[in-house]
């Protein structure tokens, strides 16, 4: 929770060029889409609430931010958590190449071609049969959605028990 409050006031450029609102708020707002639009999935909520965390923990690394999240989040909230938030940017590169004509916020546009462009035919059939494949575009196109400047998304302590509740069956799996 701690790190997560962090996120106010943080944004994904160190110099703000980037998105329109801060970690906090796109968190938020991804959470609360994935929570409407999956309400028994608590594990994709929370990826889409930490997806972002390696903008944080690595500021200026664009290609590289859903690596670090995953590698922090994954001893917490378990490997789906994990994989879901690693898998982000994969999905946006895999929606390029299958929907080539999406839109996309100027931001994520230009971080696209540092995280690999495009996936071309044989690495999208890949991604495609990946089990996680299908959770992952979801969070990406929440992801996408969750970027709106004075969204009231609710508060994070709100989010409290879900995190409790994922970071518990990811301890119990591991036990």
């Amino acid at each position: 929770m701690e790190l997560l409050h962090t996120c106010r006031g943080t944004w994904d450029t160190p110099d703000r060029s980037g998105d329109p609102v801060d970690l906090h708020d796109h968190g938020l707002q991804t959470a609360a889409l994935l929570r409407r639009s999956h309400p028994y999935d608590k594990e994709l909520q929370v990826a889409g609430l930490v997806h972002d965390l390696g903008h944080l923990l690595v500021p200026g690394d664009d290609a590289g931010h859903a690596a670090h999240a995953a590698a922090a989040v994954r001893p917490l909230l378990g490997r789906r958590v994990a994989r879901l938030v690693e898998l982000h940017v994969p999905a946006k590169r895999y929606l390029a190449a299958v929907e080539p004509g999406r839109t996309l916020s100027p931001r994520s546009g230009l971080t696209l071609a540092v995280q690999g462009g495009a996936m071309g035919g044989a690495e999208a059939r890949a991604f495609a049969a990946d089990p996680d494949a299908q959770a992952a575009v979801i969070l990406r196109q929440a992801d996408d959605a969750g970027k709106v400047v004075g969204l009231d998304a609710g508060v994070l302590e709100d989010w409290r028990p879900v995190l409790e509740l994922v970071a518990a069956g990811a301890y119990a799996r591991m036990a």
